[in-house]
């Protein structure tokens, strides 16, 4: 039967054993072992099963209309996986799923579920399996590792928990089924799980899509079972401190549960390549006991000349392996290994009170994007790992989980890619209604942010754990909270949440979250000094809708609805405040001239785009250690979108995705929209002598205005005004900055070209709200559409780099009319489809006249289906080109 941990905290609510296991290479054959149940499911509505658990979960029970699930799988999800709805992300389909009543543009999470929604009920998960010879005599562990909202389980006719016991999203479920499994036979496991209500601490959606109608109800992570000895080892850790620059002292945690009714003597091993350590351990029956080897205790655990782990842009994400075992009796009960890095992550306030995070001692100036898993929690291996080389290729540092808290391979996976990761809690529903809590919220709270800590603490991705959103919790929560994490031993900072609000209990925050989140004109970021321009920490923020390139508009929406914008489009924007672009669009007609086609529509929009990102970027690297981070809201979509992304759900990258690029270059040359300074960014930790600037101010026709040049030396991590471009006259309305960067042999390093107006944009501080700040006057950049046709010569040459089919572009304007908003497209010739996902080195080049530029490209081999590349060039005022 079940076992049930002893409460050492002072949870509310009883919590079932062990709460969170990684996956270990033990379970591949070692003393322990691992069998993954995500296979071979049928689910069914209970309104349809007049059963009992007691029946459904015996052998010969049939299931006969059940429909087939592969964990991980809410039942929306996988009745969309079988067929049972039309693509609920194509138009308003997912209207038609039956129990999607709410209003368009509400928060279904604060909303009861319908009477007559068939997702109104319990649903039921059920699956038969074996136990493999090599788990038989061992003790047996069931692992549920999410399970949104409630479940009864039942295991061979038996009910092994209920609802009261398996309750809350983000807990991580472990039962001793040691004496209710069959061994040598059958075993039918069956889940009935219920949906959450208004106030329940569930997985929430908030403004950035529709709600799916079951409220993502269902085993939304993987269930598995494990086998060992008498004594379970769970949650090895490593905590660095590094005492000075060539020495990391290391502590190393584990926790051991003693699974038998009775008491057992051993010793805990573990070791790190050569360094070993081992101390004696007696649990008594059904005991815990959380063990720790110190480097006072053990000397062997303080490490010279570690190689440190550190985020891809600033080294290399260096990683150890850990291995621990308890050993009884002369033989080995269980055994883990995980993979760790050496790093030290800090936190501090500046003078001004932001937060400033370092990592091994150095200022990190963090740049990242708010992430997202597919809308209906589907995994998507293929695709998580394309949204990682795109968050690396951009040059962003860190990814923000708002209570999507990712599975384990997307951590793993930061942890090898060397990408930061903020987590945290969600706003704007029962997390957040403090007020509207129970007694079983709060034991559900405290248990929900220990199973994560546990789970997550030895990730050196890990960069901070936010316990509130978009307000800091009653200073009760809080110290529960910050109680917890003590207690697991979080190894990094806290934060009380992601506003600006003082928290009760910890005080100022040392972050913000002042908008805007709707679009501002590039100027905003460096003008404005009081909301959300680029000083402190902008924990959300951006310029606001993303419309993306006209081929994932025909994907997402029919051809009827395509043009002019209607309903449907209006449906793939957001919620709220955001359920319309209008902001956008009339900037868009006010500053590049009305759009007239979905054609039209799609290059203007990704000229702002492009323009809206690379100014927030670059405003915030500008000031670097003033400000001291901006997290774009956000970095990719859970559905088809319009609004909030750097590429979209297709992973189609346009032209926000390269603004931000361009933004981020390590060493980078830009422009100053407030001051018409000309700035040298130095992301790197060398410092860097002798770069060349050159600054060329053109005319719309590109004659020559203005130039200048300097030479400097750009210190480690720092921005460096080169020059002050003049007040100047005799420039067309519309007007080019071209900016080069060179190192002291001559090498190109960064290249930058802005188009600007002689009418600026101006902004409306009076009248800021939460959301936005309006514009006064809007610049004028219309004399871009009178730019005359331009020829742009293209050629390209492909090879072969393991898996990767890797072209080589060259495009140069031969004519005498500036080339403008080249965007480059790697497509299968058969079809003309572009290759997705794509690295391009830089894309939406501008070609001045006599200009050449050579760029690549990186697609999967296996995403060209078999066809042959093709790179085809368009632009602005530049007809379709295929490079020979």
């Amino acid at each position: 039967m079940k076992r049930i941990v002893p409460c050492r905290i002072g949870w509310v609510l009883p919590v079932l054993l062990s709460l969170a296991t990684a996956p270990t290479l033990a379970a591949q054959g070692g003393a322990s072992g691992r069998l993954s149940l995500d296979e071979g499911w049928r689910i069914q509505s209970s309104a349809r099963v007049p059963a009992a658990g007691a029946a459904i979960a015996s052998p010969g029970f049939g299931t006969e209309g059940w429909y087939p699930a592969t964990l991980p799988a809410t039942v929306l999800g996988a009745l969309v996986t079988a067929g049972v709805y039309e693509d609920p992300y194509f138009g308003m389909n997912f209207r038609h799923i039956p129990g999607t009543t709410y209003p368009i543009g509400e928060n279904f999470s604060n909303l009861p579920m319908p009477d007559n929604s068939p997702f109104a009920v319990g649903w039921w998960y059920r699956k038969s399996f074996r136990v493999p010879a090599a788990m038989r005599n061992k003790r047996l562990v069931l692992h549920l590792d999410g399970v949104n909202y409630r479940a009864n389980l039942w295991l061979n006719g038996k009910r092994i928990a209920d609802s009261t016991e398996v309750v809350g999203a983000y807990r991580r479920y472990a039962l001793d089924i040691s004496d209710a499994v069959n061994r040598s036979g059958e075993n039918v496991l069956a889940v009935e799980v219920f949906p959450p209500a208004v106030h329940d601490l569930a997985i929430t959606w908030v403004d950035w899509n529709p709600a799916p109608a079951d409220k993502n109800m269902g085993l939304w992570h993987d269930v598995y079972l494990t086998s060992s000895g008498d004594v379970d080892v769970r949650h090895p850790a490593v905590q660095t401190e590094l005492a000075s620059p060539d020495r990391a002292d290391l502590t190393v945690r584990a926790q051991l549960l003693n699974l038998s009714d009775h008491a057992v003597s051993g010793r805990l091993r573990g070791n790190i390549g050569s360094i070993e350590f081992s101390r004696p351990v007696r649990l008594a029956a059904h005991d815990t006991a959380d063990v720790a080897f110190t480097p006072d205790s053990f000397p062997q655990l303080r490490v010279s000349n570690p190689r440190l782990w550190w985020p891809a842009t600033m080294g290399e994400p260096h990683l150890y392996h850990l291995r621990m075992s308890f050993e009884t009796n002369g033989t080995t009960s269980d055994r883990e290994e995980v993979p760790f890095g050496i790093r030290q992550i800090t936190a501090e306030k500046t003078p001004e009170g932001a937060e400033l995070f370092r990592i091994n001692g150095r200022p990190l100036l963090i740049r990242g994007g708010g992430w997202s898993p597919d809308l209906m929690l589907r995994p998507q291996p293929e695709k998580q790992e394309a949204e990682l080389r795109y968050v690396r290729d951009m040059g962003l540092n860190t990814i923000r989980f708002e209570a999507k808290l990712g599975d384990d391979r997307i951590w793993e996976r930061a942890d090898s890619a060397g990408i930061l990761i903020m987590s945290g809690w969600i706003c704007c529903a029962g997390w957040e209604q403090w007020k509207d809590w129970a007694p079983e919220e709060y034991g559900i709270a405290a248990a929900s942010q220990r199973d994560q800590m546990l789970r997550l603490r030895n990730h050196p991705s890990a960069l901070v754990w936010l316990n509130g959103s978009d307000n800091p919790p009653p200073a009760k929560v809080e110290k529960t909270y910050i109680d917890v994490l003590k207690q697991a031993h979080w190894p990094n900072p806290y934060i009380s949440s992601a506003s600006a609000k003082p928290a009760e209990f910890s005080g100022p925050s040392g972050v913000k979250m002042s908008g805007p989140y709707d679009w501002v004109p590039p100027s905003y970021w460096l003008e404005d000094t009081k909301h959300g321009g680029a000083f402190g920490y902008n924990t959300e923020t951006s310029p606001g809708a993303a419309p993306p390139p006209i081929e994932s508009m025909r994907r997402m929406l029919p051809a009827e609805d395509l043009w002019p914008m209607d309903s449907v489009w209006a449906y793939h924007k957001a919620g709220g405040q955001f359920a319309t672009s209008d902001r956008f669009q009339i900037a868009l007609a006010r500053r590049y001239g009305a759009a007239n086609s979905p054609q039209d529509y799609g290059i203007e929009s990704q000229v702002m785009t492009y323009e809206g990102e690379r100014a927030m970027f670059e405003a915030y690297a500008r000031n670097m250690h003033r400000s001291t981070g901006v997290i774009q809201w956000m970095l990719n979509n859970a559905w088809p979108s319009t609004f909030w992304h750097l590429f979209d759900y297709y992973l189609r990258p346009g032209g926000g995705y390269f603004g931000a690029k361009k933004a981020l270059e390590p060493v980078h040359v830009q422009y100053s929209y407030d001051d018409r300074s000309v700035v040298v960014v130095n992301g790197t930790g060398e410092r860097i002598p002798g770069l060349r600037v050159s600054e060329r101010v053109l005319n719309l026709d590109a004659t020559p205005v203005f130039t200048h040049d300097t030479t400097l030396d750009a210190p480690a991590d720092s921005s460096v005004r080169a020059f002050i471009t003049p007040d100047l006259s005799g420039l067309s309305s519309t007007y080019f900055v071209d900016l080069k960067l060179e190192d002291a042999n001559g090498r190109p390093v960064s290249s930058n070209l802005y188009w600007l107006s002689t009418q600026p944009d101006v902004l409306n501080e009076d009248s800021t709200q939460w959301f936005v700040t309006p514009v006064k006057q809007y610049a004028d950049l219309t004399a871009l559409r009178t730019l005359p046709t331009a020829r742009v010569d293209a050629s390209a040459h492909f090879s072969v780099e393991g898996p990767w089919e890797v072209a080589r572009v060259k495009i140069t304007n031969p004519g005498k009319t500036v080339a403008f908003f080249n965007r480059l497209r790697l497509v299968r010739a058969s079809d003309g489809e572009e290759v997705l996902p794509v690295l391009w080195e830089d894309n939406y080049v501008t070609l001045l006249p006599g200009d050449s530029r050579e760029v690549r490209a990186r697609v999967l081999r296996k995403d060209l289906e078999g066809a042959r590349p093709e790179v085809r060039v368009s632009g602005w005022n530049v007809p379709w080109v295929t490079a020979p």
